[in-house]
């Protein structure tokens, strides 16, 4: 196997439309924080020169995959806490072994996706397991009565 199958040139994943559209049709996002002009989900979105992270997202319904880098620790900081004027659905890797995951993802209702991903513009699928993380007023949420959620 090649290498690029462990590892990534960029941090960057764009998200499969198949998917955002199911979660559009569930939620109706209004945000996208973290893309780029060309990949951008919604039409109110940030770049990474408009900083997402320093911007506000209340009242939104936020849709985030977040760049899957070191820096995502800090998205997911930042849904957690915007999630208290926001509902925030994030596509993140299903890294149950990570801090931010148990700091953060633990709060929220997850929703575990079967199978990998195969990223929009990638040849293969992706190298890890994916979750869906929702955070703030959560239509479907089963996150506060212990059981578990169904796979996407």
């Amino acid at each position: 196997m090649a290498n690029v199958h462990f590892e990534s040139q960029t941090c960057e994943w764009s998200t499969p439309q198949a998917l955002f559209d199911k979660l559009d049709r569930e939620f109706g996002f209004t945000l996208d924080p973290c893309s780029t002009d060309e990949n951008a989900k919604c039409i109110k979105h940030y770049t990474r020169a408009d900083d997402g992270l320093s911007q506000r997202w209340k009242g939104h319904i936020v849709f985030m995959n977040p760049p899957y880098g070191r820096e995502i620790a800090k998205w997911i900081e930042k849904a957690w806490r915007e999630s208290k004027a926001a509902t925030i659905v994030c596509l993140v890797p299903a890294r149950t072994d990570t801090a931010w995951w148990h700091d953060y993802c633990m709060k929220g209702e997850i929703r575990f996706i079967r199978g990998r991903l195969k990223f929009s513009g990638n040849k293969w699928n992706a190298p890890f397991p994916s979750a869906i993380v929702i955070f703030g007023n959560q239509p479907t949420g089963v996150a506060t009565d212990g059981k578990p959620s169904k796979p996407i």
